[in-house]
């Protein structure tokens, strides 16, 4: 991402994510946003699951669909030659020849959880028989927030097979003169990819378990690979091994946060209300965290 020192604005892209579920992403990303406030977009790219509203509940002002084209068929002009299926690399198009013999009759298959909508398959058919319609993937969401400019969030529809659109769509609404917060899905599947892809730091959160580490080194592997500065918060950090501190001692991974297991806490997250509401002492280590992390990629003015 670009910076702009001019008037003292600092651009900042930072993510949120995890490699498993469960670890706090969605504490850690609510929590950061609440405590630096102010102009700051939060764009929730857990579209499969968003749930940043939950805490920040925002005012939503405007929805916006977000359609793909999808291929169609003109079976009158079907040759059924097989050249669209050997340009689609995602085997989402299956050709069945017509045989007289077996008394086949031709006919072409979409299997449109496959489709990426590159509409390779219309370009290849030399008969002009493939064409596109648009069709519904999910929708963004967009509004404000106590105590936060901008709260974007991402719907996929259900049914749909496909998050990365969604993501892509929301990561849009990244505001190139303010600070931004990306909530990730857990994981590093594709859509983890898009919304870690470009930004300026990843903060990866974690639990000090057998599971939380093995996942946790997919995850820094992954940002790796992306060349994105990374910083681990370790949640629950009482109730395991201290493996996870000892992996990112070895890595050189600074760990930012520690937060300890309490009933408090959790009662507090059941019942949509910030850690940094109900524990505010929290806040001051945030804005703390966000020091570190602009230390950490030596660009632009401390907010």
């Amino acid at each position: 991402m670009r910076y702009k020192n001019g008037k003292g604005i600092k651009i900042m892209v930072i993510t949120v994510a995890s490699g498993k579920g469960g670890t706090g992403k969605t504490l850690v990303s609510t929590s950061l946003a609440l405590s630096l406030g102010g102009d700051l977009h939060f764009l929730d790219c857990d579209v499969e699951e968003p749930n940043g509203y939950i805490f920040l509940k925002p005012e939503i002002n405007k929805t916006e669909k977000i359609y793909l084209p999808k291929p169609k068929i003109d079976i009158g002009k079907c040759t059924f030659c097989g050249k669209c299926s050997s340009a689609c690399v995602y085997n989402a198009i299956a050709v069945i020849k017509p045989s007289e013999e077996k008394k086949v009759r031709g006919s072409v298959l979409f299997f449109y959880e496959l489709c990426h909508s590159c509409g390779a398959c219309s370009l290849a058919c030399p008969e002009k028989a493939i064409y596109e319609e648009p069709a519904e993937k999910g929708e963004t969401e967009t509004g404000i927030a106590k105590g936060i400019s901008t709260f974007v969030q991402g719907r996929l529809k259900p049914g749909e097979a496909n998050p990365v659109p969604v993501v892509k769509a929301v990561k849009k609404n990244v505001k190139e003169d303010s600070l931004n917060v990306i909530d990730a899905s857990p994981g590093t599947s594709c859509p983890v990819v898009q919304a870690v892809k470009g930004v300026d730091f990843c903060i990866l959160v974690t639990e000090p378990t057998p599971f939380g580490l093995n996942d946790l080194t997919l995850a820094v592997e992954m940002n790796k690979k992306l060349g994105i500065p990374m910083g681990v918060i370790i949640n629950r950090s009482d109730i395991g091994d201290r493996k996870v501190e000892k992996y990112c001692k070895k890595e050189n991974i600074p760990v930012l946060l520690s937060i300890p297991f309490k009933r408090e806490i959790a009662v507090a997250y059941s019942k949509g209300i910030p850690m940094v509401e109900s524990f505010p002492e929290y806040s001051e280590k945030f804005k703390k965290i966000y020091k570190k992390i602009c230390s950490i990629v030596k660009k632009g003015p401390e907010r």
